[in-house]
């Protein structure tokens, strides 16, 4: 499995998650379990076959949440080049509709609301190496978009 990029930030919600997922998640499942296998034949009890499933679906998560974890290349911001756009830039752009600001993110932390965008993106993979007042040129569904690197921190 390819390294995934990730935050510091990103890494500590992954591990929490995934502590809540074979904590608390595991032992809410196993009681449902054990309550459905109390009301009797497994072979046409409802409760029991969903409660199985989401087991299934837990675990599954949790080997995913661990594979993410053990292939994660940390970003660390200090020892980031704030003079050129990396993985874990934050970035102020302008166009001609307007001025954004996101931070550059691995996709597995990605969430366009917060202003976080995956590396992977055409429009982030665009601003890679480049440095404050450069014009970057994106290829969008619309056409060739010119954008002009404000700021990088």
């Amino acid at each position: 499995m390819a390294k995934h990029f990730i935050t510091a930030e990103g890494l500590e919600k992954l591990k929490e998650e995934l502590s809540f997922l074979k904590t608390e998640k595991r032992q809410s499942i196993s009681k449902r379990i054990q309550a459905a296998k109390e009301l009797g034949d497994l072979s046409e009890n409802a409760e029991y076959s969903e409660a199985k499933e989401q087991q299934a679906l837990n675990e599954g998560k949790v080997a995913e949440i661990n594979e993410m974890i053990k292939n994660a290349e940390t970003i660390d911001n200090r020892h980031l080049n704030s003079n050129v756009v990396n993985i874990g830039s934050t970035i102020k752009i302008k166009n001609t509709k307007g001025e954004r600001t996101f931070t550059i993110v691995g996709s597995n932390e990605a969430n366009p609301s917060e202003g976080k965008i995956s590396n992977e993106t055409p429009l982030a993979s665009s601003f890679l190496g480049h440095k404050i007042s450069d014009d970057v040129k994106v290829e969008t569904p619309k056409g060739l978009v010119t954008y002009k690197i404000l700021s990088i921190s």
